[in-house]
């Protein structure tokens, strides 16, 4: 199928609930991956809108603020700043962040329950539900709590039990007791509006299809979306009883509210409405009722189904008795979870670390960068303290820092800070312009595809290989023997770092900056657009501006401080336990030979993201193996290095 082509790129972010702290696995599911899609769509000079905003509405933010003593209102506000300054300090480039709570989302969202509604979509539907005498209301799904009849465990909400996992309704639970009184509830009826969804599995499935076609889903979110479909889309209640959410404008409604899963996702639509009110004009109406703006939502797994099944679903139906029409999501580009330390971040817990608490300590680059090289993809991935201080020291400041400081050092102190003529090149010179002038190309081709780790590890890899360069290249001996081949390497080099700080702009943006700050260079006179990064742009004689350190080393009395503060989380005796296969004999150990073999090459496997094949020399016999460590090493790290093989190991072949 020939790809569609597009006028503009619409980019929305699942809406953070506003009932807590974002914490470092909302970033890496949602939000630094679509920051980077919507930075580098800018640098590539395309109409782009970034949207996201507070989901302010739903069950758990009524029950906190009865913990609290307070009202949802006063939750809201509360965290809604408070993310909304995570978020900026963090570095995301939103358009506009918006809230739910605004009368202008109350309005959209009552428009979209209206229009399905009026044609005759929506279904009314009488059911049993729990009732709370003594408190005098019906209790939504998480203000009950009971006996999961599933795994006999006593703390069971009324929509799922959190220890075997599986999802509940609140008549299912033994014993329930109400969150409010701490009553028995009874069982009374009451009536809500459906929306029938499997009215719609079949257009959703060739949906999906056509959409996977035309623009690549990740094999995950399909994986999702074809167990949903498996089991068979069932009616969705759009109602609830409870009295803080969006309220319904119809006769014999007014007490009850939009179910959040309904309301939550025309978020996207307010927000950009909101946006337009702010600019004075109607420019919404092109992103949100165009042909041709491109849709990507950037989500966490948790949200497939309301964003690749429901969302599509709500407008199905409103484009189906709407002359104007919305635009469909062209992709959903899910993430999976980030756990922290080995295990799942927990508020109940106490385990994890927030956005706020982190940026008070350490640079958000750094923290950026971190999660983009070990973002969940395509599984659950892990945030380590160690591994971030070895990603800050090893990466940015030996790598990247390095290469930037002594090449403008070197600058300073030979050519009188400014760039020196280009002349001859030479064999060397020739095969590094060529790295330039291809690099952006498969960055590039990465993010298009939302393989934000493997656009990081290329854009890293070109510094790396600039350091070689400057290394392989000795401008400190021609610096003497021959200035005007001293003055080409450096000329490169500096060419290299506006480069790097154009291609390393989505990724680590504060730090690009900088970057271009030093090297004297402003987007608004010089242009530092995606494609100019393969190109020698930097003029001679240009007067550069003084060097400075980029990233200061963090020592490990820092990190181990970090981990020496760890509360382990609730039901775990240590949170470093570690999980160990069943136990051998001395004789069973025996029976391994493990060798220490050298590595003779190295090179990543095709359509593998963890796997790398080795060619290794144990003494005067060399062989190949696979290893599944693609995700913490660089093939060209490897070579030479000694490694601890299990030579007597039964042969296999993987990846063919």
């Amino acid at each position: 199928m020939e790809k569609k082509k597009y006028k503009r790129i619409l980019i929305t972010a699942a809406l953070p609930y506003a009932n807590g702290k974002i914490h470092l696995g909302h970033l890496a599911g949602a939000y630094l991956p679509a920051d980077i899609y919507a930075r580098y769509q800018r640098s590539k000079k395309r109409d782009v809108v970034f949207i996201c905003g507070s989901d302010e509405h739903g069950v758990p933010i009524t029950i906190t603020a009865e913990n609290e003593k307070t009202t949802p209102q006063a939750i809201v506000d509360r965290y809604h700043q408070l993310n909304k300054d995570a978020f900026q300090k963090f570095g995301m480039n939103f358009d506009n962040y918006s809230r739910t709570s605004l009368p202008l989302h109350h309005k959209t969202a009552q428009e979209f329950f209206v229009k399905l509604h009026g044609a005759g979509i929506l279904k009314e539907k009488i059911e049993k539900q729990l009732f709370d005498p003594k408190a005098n209301m019906f209790l939504p799904d998480r203000y009950v709590e009971g006996t999961c009849p599933k795994c006999s465990s006593p703390d069971a909400r009324g929509d799922q039990c959190e220890k075997c996992g599986t999802f509940l309704n609140p008549l299912e639970l033994l014993n329930p007791k109400s969150k409010i009184s701490g009553e028995i509830p009874i069982v009374r009826e009451t009536s809500h509006w459906y929306f029938p969804l499997g009215d719609f599995q079949a257009r959703l499935e060739r949906y999906i299809a056509e959409r996977d076609e035309q623009d690549g889903w990740k094999e995950n979110v399909l994986n999702y979306c074809r167990s949903w479909f498996t089991e068979g889309l069932q009616d969705r209640a759009v109602t609830r009883d409870l009295n803080w959410g969006v309220k319904i404008p119809v006769k014999g409604y007014e007490e009850k509210v939009l179910y959040v899963w309904f309301d939550a996702v025309l978020g996207y639509i307010s927000s950009t409405k909101e946006l337009s009110n702010k600019l004075g004009n109607e420019s919404w109406k092109k992103y949100w009722q165009s042909d041709d703006t491109k849709y990507v939502a950037f989500i966490g797994k948790d949200n497939v189904v309301f964003h690749c099944i429901v969302f599509p679903a709500m407008l199905m139906a409103w484009n189906d008795n709407s002359e104007v029409k919305y635009v469909m999501p062209e992709n959903v580009p899910a993430n999976e979870f980030l756990n922290f330390e080995g295990q799942k971040f927990s508020k109940s817990r106490n385990w994890g670390i927030d956005v706020h608490e982190f940026l008070e300590k350490y640079p958000a680059d750094s923290l950026r960068y971190a999660l983009a090289v070990n973002l969940p993809e395509l599984r659950d991935s892990d945030f380590y303290w160690k591994d971030f201080q070895a990603r800050h020291n090893n990466e940015l400041a030996d790598i990247l820092g390095n290469f930037v400081n002594r090449t403008l050092t070197f600058a300073h102190k030979n050519f009188k800070g400014c760039v020196p003529k280009l002349s001859q090149l030479s064999d060397t010179d020739k095969t590094f312009i060529s790295e330039l002038e291809n690099k952006p190309k498969t960055v590039s081709e990465s993010i298009e595809k939302y393989k934000f780790r493997d656009a990081v590890l290329d854009t890293m890899n070109l510094a790396r290989a600039a350091n070689k360069y400057f290394n392989d290249s000795e401008p400190w001996k021609t610096l003497k023997q021959n200035p005007n081949q001293c003055g080409t390497t450096i000329n490169l080099c500096l060419q290299a770092v506006r480069a790097l700080s154009i291609l390393f702009e989505p990724i680590i943006p504060f730090t690009s900056q900088r970057i271009q700050n030093i090297m004297n260079i402003d987007n608004s006179k010089d242009c530092l657009d995606w494609d100019t990064a393969s190109k020698i742009e930097l003029k001679e004689g240009h007067q550069l501006g003084n060097p400075e350190i980029l990233f200061a080393k963090i020592e490990d009395e820092v990190i181990q401080k970090e981990l020496n503060q760890l509360t382990p989380a609730a039901g775990s005796t240590n949170s470093q336990t570690l999980e160990l296969k069943p136990t051998i004999s001395i004789d069973d150990f025996k029976r391994i030979d493990l060798r220490v073999a050298t590595v003779i090459s190295c090179e990543k496997i095709n359509k593998s993201d963890k796997l790398l094949k080795l060619k290794i020399s144990i003494g005067s016999d060399e062989r190949q193996v696979v290893a599944g460590i693609a995700l913490h090493y660089q093939p060209e790290d490897l070579i030479g290095k000694k490694i601890v093989v299990v030579a007597n190991l039964q042969p296999t072949k993987l990846m063919g």
